[in-house]
């Protein structure tokens, strides 16, 4: 515990029958809860898990499901509601089997029933967090690429100053040069800058680091079994915390690399699936956040934007067709080509800085 706030990792797992113990084994102190997410390992990740958890050490503080807390009164339908919910949402989760149940044992193993994603088992590991009403809950890789002497400093935020998500940063790392390799490099930077529209925190880099911290706040108002499945669930995470208003701090970490660990990403089929998954987060945010939660002029600057760009397509294409083929074009030609393509240029930027100063409230 930290300032007696319960904490809990998450621990997603595939195939890391060779790292999963240095994760386990070094696991800070004011851990309560160790989730181990086990996405249908086909080595020995799950006998390895077993053993430390039935052995004697694995003893940790009592933690109840909170689910039944709730007694109703003439007040609080809406809660009782909501804790229905919570029992039901199970099934829109991974199928999966939780290996032990015990409400003292410190390491948790949940087995998925399939083998389904990195982020539908952060995905698990927050509905148990939630139900367990935990009040910090972070996220490390299986593989041991993130140091746990760093764990404390996204905590913290949490915990003392009510922050609702806080994630590493190895980018701004004065070594992020040098150690990242750089393919991941590039691709990390171009995943950012997409983020960085798609999600509102225009702040915000490394967005594909899974080394983060979250609220109990932030877990209730997100629908977790929605989270994406594949790779770029922490890009989704980041929308959807955007669209619920969720505040975010962002803290420097270390590039961890050529631990043993075996990276099961292909960053070029990555790119390409996280960039539409981010278009498509884009005008969600754009729907949800600014015009059925809290209507904002940014809407209608940034359809407006659009609007004028697809009207100017096809005189950018006559223009770009006269100028390979030496014609010349008629007045009211030129004049829709470029009134259509500054005015859609201008909408979008303005639309932009608006966006941007609307959720700097947010970047904490």
């Amino acid at each position: 515990m930290i300032n007696n706030k319960t904490v809990a990792v998450i621990v997603p797992c595939y195939n890391e029958e060779t790292q999963i113990s240095l994760v386990l084994e070094t696991m800070p102190d004011f851990v309560d809860r160790i989730i181990v997410i086990n996405d249908k390992s086909k080595d020995k990740t799950e006998e390895i898990v077993k053993k430390y958890i039935d052995n004697s050490t694995n003893v940790g503080i009592e933690i109840e499901n909170i689910l039944d807390k709730i007694k109703p009164n003439n007040y609080n339908r809406a809660n009782i509601i909501l804790q229905e919910l919570l029992r039901t949402e199970k099934n829109r989760f991974v199928p999966h089997k939780i290996y032990n149940e015990n409400n003292s044992d410190r390491i948790i193993l949940i087995n998925h029933m399939e083998n389904a994603g990195k982020g539908a088992g952060i995905a698990t590991g927050y509905k148990w967090t939630k139900d367990h009403g935990i009040d910090c809950v972070a996220t490390m890789d299986g593989d041991g690429q993130m140091d746990p002497e760093e764990l404390l400093s996204l905590c913290e935020p949490i915990i003392f100053e009510k922050i609702d998500y806080v994630k590493g940063n190895r980018l701004i790392h004065r070594s992020a040069l040098l150690v990242i390799p750089k393919v991941r490099f590039l691709g990390n930077s171009i995943l950012s800058i997409l983020t960085k529209l798609a999600s509102g925190y225009w702040h915000v880099s490394d967005t594909q680091t899974g080394y983060t911290a979250i609220s109990n706040k932030a877990l209730n108002s997100i629908r977790l079994y929605d989270i994406y499945k594949k790779y770029g669930y922490p890009n989704d995470m980041l929308v959807k915390l955007n669209i619920a208003f969720c505040t975010l701090r962002e803290v420097e970490i270390k590039p961890v690399y050529d631990i043993g660990e075996q990276s099961k990403m292909k960053i070029f089929k990555v790119i390409p699936t996280v960039s539409l998954l981010l278009i498509k987060s884009f005008f969600k945010r754009l729907w949800y956040k600014y015009l059925f939660r809290d209507f904002h002029p940014l809407f209608i600057l940034y359809h407006f934007s659009f609007l004028l760009g697809i009207i100017w397509i096809p005189y950018l294409y006559r223009v770009t067709e006269a100028l390979i083929i030496g014609v010349n074009l008629s007045f009211e030609t030129l004049f829709a080509f470029t009134f259509l393509g500054i005015s859609s240029i201008q909408s979008f930027l303005f639309a932009m800085w608006m966006d941007i100063q609307d959720n700097d409230r947010l970047y904490k």
